[in-house]
Formats: structure tokens, sequence, C-alpha cells
């Protein structure tokens, strides 16, 4: 009984990495579908706006709909009577009707998911492929759930048409566009728009994520070049542990010779998905030779730990004992980095001590 509920435990615990490695390619889409996919080009808008007084105009959602979708090259055709390659549907409404069940875990549980508990202003995003409604499906909320009161707080008269508004400037910051463009596996959309001198920051670092979760391999040499941006990098050492063994010499070199500690935990992090997930013990090494080297900063070590714990591999664990007891009884309440670290360690050394009962 005590084995099965440590294998079930570790179990559970390859699942939530896997779901840190996220996109498990879309694993649901028939190989009809991703033919589909893959030859996207023309989408069709179609939006719905509803108040507690009944539907009313969604010409302002469409328009701000379009735009986005065109920000990557799409060609977006509002008229159902024209060819489109695929169906994107919004429905915003002043108070949300709940339309089905979202399972538990992975993307349902991301805060732009579908909410049951919302009552309030929101806007549904899905798509149709193929005539079929994809499981895919995003909602972007206001921050108040009352219109009514928040419309008199902002002295506004209609309350509809004032959660409209504030849905509209939510579709006009959320950035649905991209996450199309992964969902559909369009890497060179994604890549393309980290090339353009216009896109912001904020906006290259979620592109840099999604190239990672997809698995892109394609994406290596662009993940390589913007290594060398102090302010991308980190989000490139990252995306690199998604993409598997390929990045192993990369984030080594990263860990052992970077000056920049940020930069050096992001490659932690890195080593630690590419041994978790893709099971590869080669990094585990080059983890331990820094775990407690002279002069190493607490972030970077605390990664390092984390990193150590994903892996199936309890050569580490003595070394993870040995730093836990040494900083176990150390006291200072306000050094916050020391209190993750002693998580971390506690954490990890609970998921070698599992692997080890069970070899």
């Amino acid at each position: 009984m005590k084995r099965a509920i440590l294998t079930a435990f570790i179990v559970l615990s390859l699942i939530i990495l896997s779901q840190e490695a996220g996109w498990a390619y879309r694993d649901y889409f028939t190989p009809e579908q991703k033919e589909l996919l893959a030859k996207i080009q023309t989408v069709l808008v179609e939006a719905v706006a509803l108040t507690d007084k009944g539907a009313v105009d969604a010409g302002e959602i469409k328009a701000v709909v379009a735009d986005r979708i065109s920000e990557l090259g799409y060609t977006v055709e509002t008229d159902p009577a024209k060819p489109s390659d695929v169906v994107f549907k919004v429905k915003c409404e002043q108070r949300k009707t709940w339309e089905g069940t979202t399972a538990s875990g992975g993307d349902a549980d991301l805060p732009d998911s579908p909410s049951r508990v919302w009552k309030g202003p929101a806007c549904q995003l899905t798509y149709v492929l193929g005539g079929m409604k994809i499981k895919w499906a995003k909602e972007v909320r206001t921050d108040f759930q009352d219109a009514v009161q928040a419309a008199q707080a902002a002295n506004a008269e209609d309350a509809g048409a004032y959660a409209l508004a504030k849905l509209k400037e939510g579709l006009e910051q959320y950035d649905f566009p991209v996450l199309l463009a992964a969902e559909w596996g369009h890497h060179d959309r994604l890549l393309k728009l980290l090339d353009q001198p216009r896109t912001k920051q904020l906006r290259k670092f979620k592109v840099i994520s999604l190239l990672g979760e997809m698995q892109a391999d394609v994406a290596l040499p662009k993940l390589k070049q913007v290594l060398k941006d102090r302010e991308l990098n980190k989000e490139a050492a990252v995306a690199l542990g998604d993409l598997g063994p390929d990045g192993i010499p990369i984030l080594v070199d990263i860990l052992k010779n970077s000056k920049q500690p940020e930069l050096q935990a992001a490659a932690a992090k890195g080593l630690g998905k590419i041994g978790g997930i893709a099971g590869d013990v080669r990094v585990v090494d080059p983890l331990l030779s820094m775990l407690d080297a002279p002069g190493i900063d607490m972030h970077v070590q605390t990664e390092i730990v984390w990193a150590l714990g994903k892996i199936p591999d309890t050569r580490a664990l003595p070394p993870l004992r040995a730093l836990y007891k040494k900083v176990l009884h150390i006291r200072d309440p306000e050094n916050k980095q020391l209190q993750k670290l002693k998580e971390a360690l506690n954490w990890s050394t609970k998921q070698l001590n599992m692997d080890e009962h069970l070899s």
C-alpha cells in the first residue's frame, strides 16, 4: 500500500512537471485538423455583445479583435458569406452566462481560462475549425463583477455600455493573437514578431515562452541569438529547456560562466526542465558542480535545488541533504531568499527520497 501511494505521488509530480512544459503539443487534434491548422491564413471574426437590456451592436468589439489578429499577418474577414480557414468567435456580456464545463488542470487552471464562478462582465473567446468547435477557450474579464455598481462609481449612465467598454479595453491589452498562433502551431509568425522593432518587450517575453512550450525546434537558432539580449536572455534560457537536450551545452555554459545571477538561475531552471521532462540525466553533474560552489548566489542555488528535485536521479540526494543540514538552522526570518531555498530543499529531498525508496 505504501509503495502504491509513493508511486502515485511520483506519477502526479511527473504530470505536474509535464504541464509546466505545457503544450503537449495539442494531442487532441486529429491529423486532418492539423492539416487545416497549418493552412490557416484567413480568419473569420464573429462577435456578439449582450447587456442586461439585450443584444447591442458588437461592431467595436469585432473591429478590435480583427485589428489584433491582423497584427500577426493573418487576413481577417468579417463577412460569413466569404471563404475563411477558421472562425474566431467572441461573445462579450455584461453578465456572463456559463456555457459548459472545463476540466481542471493544465490550461483550465490558467488565469485567462473560463471561470465557472465569474458572473460579471466577460468576453469568451473560442474558435471553430472545419465546422467543429475546438477545446481552446479563453476569457477576458473586467476588474469588477457588478457592472451597475462600477458604472455608478464612474458616473456612467449605462451599466451595460460601461461594462462593454471596459471589456473592449481588455481585448486591446490581452495578447490572445500570440496564443492563437501558438495554438495553431504557427511558430513562423511568432518568430517574425520577435524580429519586428515595434514589438513591445512584454510581448517578446510571451512569444519566447510560447516558442519553448511549443517545443519548436526551428526556434533554437533564434533563442541562441536572443541569449545575447540582456533584457530577453532569461526567458530564452528557460525556453531552451523546453526544446530538449540540444540546449544542454549552452545552458551549462551559462550556469558556470555567466556573471548575471538571474541568467544563471534561468539556465538552472532550463536544465531542470530537460532533466525532468526529457529524462536526460546528463544535466545532473553540472547542476551538482554549482550547487554549493564558492560565491554562488542564493537565488541561483535555489533554482538548482528545484531543478535537481525534478530529475529522477538519486545521486543528488547526499549533496542536497548536506546543504539542507547547512542552512536548516540559520535563523534569519527577514531573508526571504533563504526561506525559498529551504522550501526548495525540503521539496527536492522529499522527491528524491521517494525515488530512492522505489528504486
